[in-house]
This record gives structure tokens, sequence and C-alpha cells, in this order.
């Protein structure tokens, strides 16, 4: 049981400290003015999964930014399975 809790606290470690290069914005207005062509959407950092616009969690992550769909795809995120 302390072998699992240390790696996932291990895991945990990398993910917050995981460096991401992409453009990260404050609002939806200021990520959309960045990629006018492209779909604004809501990046949970930790999980690097995101939520599209009417979905559950966008915009209410506690670790979370606006950012252009094509850029967080490039920096390896996707998006939510479950359409939350």
């Amino acid at each position: 049981m302390r072998r699992l809790l240390l790696a996932l606290l291990a895991a945990f470690s990398l993910w917050s400290t995981q460096a991401i290069a992409l453009e990260q914005f404050q609002s939806e207005a200021a990520a959309q003015a960045h990629c006018p062509s492209d779909v604004v959407v809501w990046l949970n950092l930790p999980t690097m999964i995101y939520h599209y616009k009417g979905q559950r969690w966008y915009g209410r992550t506690k670790h979370g930014t606006y950012v252009c769909e094509k850029e967080a795809e490039a920096e390896g995120a996707r998006a939510t399975r479950n359409g939350e």
C-alpha cells in the first residue's frame, strides 16, 4: 500500500511540474483573439484533458485555462471521452 501511495505521489508531482509551452489565457475572449480561426477549449492542466463550451467542466476545473484546440492537441492534450 505504501509503494502505491508513493508511486501516485510521484506521478502527480510529474504532472504538476510538467512544462506546457502553449499559450494560456484567463478569459475565453483573450484565447479567441489569439486564435480566431480555431476553437477555444478549457484545458485541465494536470490531466491534459480539454472540454468544449457547453460541457459540464468547461471553465470549471480547479487547475485549468483557456487554450486553442489545435495548440492543445500539439502539446499532447486530448478531448474528454465522456462528453462532460
